[in-house]
């Protein structure tokens, strides 16, 4: 059975506030494409405004030994730098109109894109768990506060089901809708943020900060890893989710920026924020519960607006995520309707929340666990797409939708072997170098090279991504038909008199 849709065939009225936004992944033609750069910055900042940068920032001080001048330039450099690689992915949301995972197919082939794609929707599924996880702490939080109610299991249940639903409604309507409202409510959610960092700087030993020695350079090394791995890595697969509806006009160099320095901002803010709490008091660093932990640093009367903040903010962050995740979720081939798709992601995120609430006895242990992990493959395909970028310039709209033999991008089988096993080799290399474990006595996952200093230092991750972009840029050489990667042989027009989508093609076939 044939899996072609057809591309451009949504109305353009259904990409507006209010309205259910009917295009799942196919590519918006580009007279609908009206988006400006400022918008992305809007979605990136509103995404990472959450308490989980205060988590971040307190482990490179207290865990790592750090002092505050190493962690700012960690804050900086991971948050900043790691953006600026989802900017680079949302570049080729412009040239091909269609989500990260739907213009994937195009570098891996419609089979070989199964094994990214997976990987993809469960790092968005993890995510979504843990802001899903933690926003329950703070609505629990908020309601001893106000009522005097006491948390309990059918209540814990109430607030995930709040927090999900409230999501639902963000990401089911879809993008119009989700870039109008990531910007407006950061502008509440911002200035709560502001007034709550405000009382907790007040809290900071400012002794122990100025007398804490600066750690050697490989820790600082390690450290860039850590913030990046836990920042702009765990979005790079959804950077041209959003930046598909941009007009094709728009300055590559803006979208960049405008992610990096949409996310960089607040992420730098936060995680400066939490080194400076842990000067001498690693509590926080070390907490099952960041939204408590945090809380117990306030006077009594600020603990419902910051409480409303942390919510709000990872309410934000999560409203993406889902959106992301649904589109993921129908590139793997799940045949139904995008806010369909948005529904059962929801469904076993509160499944997954049950499970951290109810369950699991640690929280932030699975969450660091979780990212060190999955880092792995999604730094390797980071790197296969990146490089497959400096010599593409546009997408075939029909290829991307056509999943069959009649595909441009079928390749082999529909496989492009030049892609995929550059891929499998970084994520096998970088997770010889690699280490999932909740604590010294769980250990999850222990590669053979994790006693080495990549391994100890956390930056399997780009081992995986030095080796998976380098094999890539050797096999997939230009004109050459290396690793396996022939496809069909049917008739091209020259490149000269083709147009751009039969370029593509034949660009496709190298």
């Amino acid at each position: 059975m044939s899996t072609t849709e057809p591309a451009g065939t949504i109305p353009a009225d259904t990409n507006r506030v209010g309205a259910i936004e009917t295009r799942g992944i196919e590519p918006v033609p580009p007279t609908e494409r009206t988006g400006r750069p400022g918008q992305l910055f809007w979605v990136w900042f509103a995404a990472n405004i959450s308490i989980l940068g205060l988590p971040l920032g307190a482990t490179l001080v207290a865990l790592r030994g750090m002092n505050i001048w190493q962690a700012l330039l960690v804050a900086a450099i991971g948050s900043f730098g790691s953006f600026a690689l989802v900017g680079l992915i949302s570049v080729a949301g412009k040239w091909g109109g269609a989500p990260s995972m739907t213009l994937s197919r195009a570098v891996f082939g419609p089979r070989g894109n199964h094994g990214p794609t997976v990987v993809s929707w469960l790092s968005r599924v993890g995510w979504e768990t843990v802001n899903t996880t933690t926003a329950a702490y703070a609505l629990l939080a908020l309601l001893n506060i106000a009522f005097g109610l006491t948390a309990n299991p059918v209540l814990t249940v109430i607030c995930l089901l709040a927090f999900v639903a409230l999501t639902l409604v963000v990401s089911g309507l879809g993008h119009a809708t989700l870039v109008w409202i990531q910007q407006w409510a950061t502008y509440v959610l911002g200035a709560l943020n502001v007034v709550v960092a405000a009382f907790l700087i007040t809290r900071v030993n400012w002794q122990a900060v100025l007398d804490a020695p600066a750690a050697p350079l490989s820790v600082v090394i390690a450290g860039i890893g850590v913030i990046a791995a836990g920042t702009g890595i765990g979005w790079a697969n959804a950077g041209a989710d959003m930046a598909r509806y941009q007009h094709r006009n728009v300055s590559g160099g803006r979208i960049v920026a405008a992610a990096s320095a949409g996310a960089g901002i607040p992420l730098f803010l936060l995680i400066g924020l939490g080194g400076l709490l842990s000067a001498g008091d690693g509590h926080l660093a070390s907490a099952s519960d960041p939204v408590s932990a945090i809380q117990v640093m306030l006077p009594s009367w600020m603990a419902v607006p910051y409480l409303l903040a942390a919510f709000g903010g990872l309410l934000l962050s999560n409203n993406l995520s889902v959106y992301s995740a649904g589109l993921t979720m129908i590139t793997l081939g799940i045949r139904t309707r995008r806010v369909m798709a948005v529904g059962l992601d929801i469904v076993l995120t509160l499944a997954g929340g049950i499970y951290f609430m109810l369950i699991a006895g640690n929280f932030y242990g699975p969450f660091i666990t979780f990212i060190s992990l999955l880092a792995v493959p999604i730094t390797a395909w980071v790197a296969v797409f990146l490089a497959d970028m400096l010599r593409r310039r546009e997408y075939d709209p029909r290829g991307l939708m056509d999943t069959t033999r009649t595909s441009a991008y079928w390749y082999r089988g529909g496989v492009r072997w030049a892609a995929l096993l550059p891929w499998l080799a970084g994520t096998v290399f970088g997770l010889l170098f690699t280490t999932a474990s909740t604590s010294a006595d769980d250990v999850w996952f222990s590669g053979p090279l994790a006693d080495s200093w990549l391994g100890t230092n956390g930056l399997g991750w780009v081992a995986a991504f030095v080796v998976a972009g380098a094999l890539y840029l050797l096999l997939a050489v230009p004109g050459g038909r290396r690793g396996g990667e022939a496809g069909r042989t049917r008739p091209t027009p020259p490149e000269g008199n083709a147009p751009a989508g039969d370029r593509t093609v034949a660009e496709a076939r190298r």
